[in-house]
């Protein structure tokens, strides 16, 4: 599957939060947290505020890297949330929402205040019991 784009750049904030979120969760890899913080925005009923997000970190990875196994499924659901949210799924359109989900993700994960181990953040992924 052809990727949005070939490279993905941080903003310095994003790459603060990652550094934050490394340190608790102990996930040493920036493309996994990445993942995570592209699904938990994804899974966000909200579309993402358009505003313009600084490339001016020195933090880059390659779509690769960043999809890794899960490239294809990851680019499969930002396509279907840019169906759904009434956006076009050329690939400026999806470069722009993967970078905004991104780092909405980035922003959403570092702010949570339950965050504060490896449990927790696993705890993420786990539907809700009443």
């Amino acid at each position: 599957m052809q990727p949005p784009t070939d490279r993905i750049k941080l903003s310095q904030a994003a790459k603060d939060q990652l550094i934050k979120l490394k340190r608790v969760t102990k996930i040493s890899t920036w493309n996994v947290l990445c993942r995570w913080a592209l699904c938990r925005s994804l899974a966000e009923p909200s579309i993402p505020s358009p505003v313009p997000i600084p490339a001016d970190s020195n933090l880059e990875m390659t779509w690769q890297v960043f999809g890794g196994p899960v490239a294809d499924q990851l680019l499969i659901a930002l396509k279907q949330r840019c169906h759904q949210d009434g956006l076009g799924t050329d690939a400026e359109t999806l470069t722009t929402q993967l970078r905004l989900h991104l780092h909405r993700g980035i922003g959403y994960l570092a702010g949570d205040l339950n965050l504060k181990s490896i449990e927790n953040f696993c705890q993420l992924a786990l539907p809700e019991r009443t």
